[in-house]
């Protein structure tokens, strides 16, 4: 079924400005301002952050960046209602260049040369979390809910997930990615996807010390957030509390054997809602995309953030090109635009896609498509590129 292109693009807009920039201080205050549509990140919202952030950066009278949300959420994604719609009103590749432009965001923010505070209080996913998690601190509360549920619309964690979520315990990266998991503010402390835990209603006083004291170095920022920090204890339904049994899931060498171990838990050891839920979620998502997850995430364990984003980048162009399925618009239609909730996926099942269509995903398009330009990355003076913080 062909989406339906009746979406206005201008329909959720404000009228006001997307993102505010505070500057009474030698903190600078930069604040997502979509709060109906849950700070959802726009082409205009990424582009006026690169501009604002390139210009802080020579600033000499700048000395942190403060990075927030207004409203319920810090930042609910990428706007990919609006992502489809311009690549179905347009050329594949139009869509690409709104993504390559939030991949340059998270690059800079992955190696800006000042200390950046995300304070991540309320919703963080795909798109957010590629902004926050750059971030030289990363600040949680008690209303803070992390998850890359990308795999349910057929796409895939992404913005530099393939390097983030890696890097956490044992599998727990296959596993947030593979189900689209959430986890609350104390298990993103826990787990090492946030640097400090502070209450929300502690923020407003956090903020208001952290800007007049006009701190320009990591230590003496680290210093005032630990005074504000706590170290909230797990619920005991906590699913870092079934590390083990996470680990031995989903370290498996393929989806299907993923797929098959929580099922096998359940027969053995007896039902717990974390493990159905875990079923549940991979058994609705694209095969496709669990696949191509799984490859993305392990690839990202030997590679550094700019090659990660890079593969991230080839991988999203073949996806929005359609060339070996498309997935990603039937998701779309069936969660976004129809909402029906039944995504027919093609192929509809993990044993009809072989490795070879995996392997697509990650192959570059030179000389398979003229319109194809792979991502330049600004080259950060002063900076190499090994030092990328994710």
């Amino acid at each position: 079924m062909a989406l339906r292109l009746s979406f206005d693009l201008e329909a959720d807009e404000q009228g006001g400005p997307q993102v505010l920039f505070e500057e009474s201080s030698s903190v600078r205050k930069v604040i997502l301002n979509r709060p109906k549509k849950l700070n959802s990140l726009t082409y205009e919202m990424a582009s006026q952050l690169l501009r604002k952030l390139e210009e802080y950066e020579h600033d000499p009278a700048v000395g942190c960046i403060m990075l927030k949300g207004r409203g319920r959420a810090f930042c609910a994604g990428g706007d990919v209602m609006r992502v489809i719609c311009t690549t179905m009103a347009g050329h594949w590749s139009l869509g690409t260049r709104i993504y390559g432009l939030q991949l340059t965001l998270d690059y800079l923010l992955a190696t800006y040369r000042k200390p950046v505070v995300a304070l991540v209080d309320g919703t963080v996913m795909g798109g957010g979390a590629g902004l926050s998690m750059q971030a030289t601190f990363r600040v949680v509360t008690e209303n803070t809910v992390f998850a890359m549920p990308e795999v349910s619309i057929g796409l895939f964690p992404d913005v530099g997930a393939s390097k983030f979520l890696s890097k956490l315990p044992g599998a727990f990266g296959e596993y947030l990615a593979l189900t689209g998991a959430r986890l609350d503010g104390g298990e993103m402390l826990a787990c090492g996807l946030a640097s400090h835990f502070v209450l929300s209603r502690e923020l407003p006083r956090l903020e208001k010390a952290l800007c007049p004291e006009a701190p320009v170095s990591k230590s003496t920022i680290s210093a005032l957030l630990n005074k504000f920090a706590h170290n909230p204890n797990l619920n005991e339904n906590s699913i870092l509390r079934r590390l083990e049994i996470i680990n031995g899931c989903f370290s498996r060498p393929t989806v299907e054997e993923i797929f098959s171990s929580p099922e096998n838990e359940i027969k053995n050891n007896g039902a717990e809602n974390w493990i159905e839920g875990a079923v549940k979620s991979m058994r609705s998502a694209s095969p496709t995309s669990l696949k191509i997850t799984l490859k993305s995430i392990r690839k990202g364990r030997t590679q550094n953030l700019e090659q990660c984003l890079a593969h991230e980048y080839t991988i999203f162009c073949h996806v929005l090109r359609g060339s070996v399925n498309r997935d990603f618009f039937e998701g779309s239609r069936a969660t976004l635009f129809d909402k029906d909730k039944k995504a027919k996926w093609d192929p509809p099942k993990l044993e009809l896609i072989p490795d070879e269509m995996v392997d697509k995903f990650f192959t570059s398009l030179d000389g398979i498509d003229q319109d194809w330009v792979s991502l330049q990355l600004p080259i950060r003076s002063g900076q190499t590129r090994s030092r990328a913080k994710l």
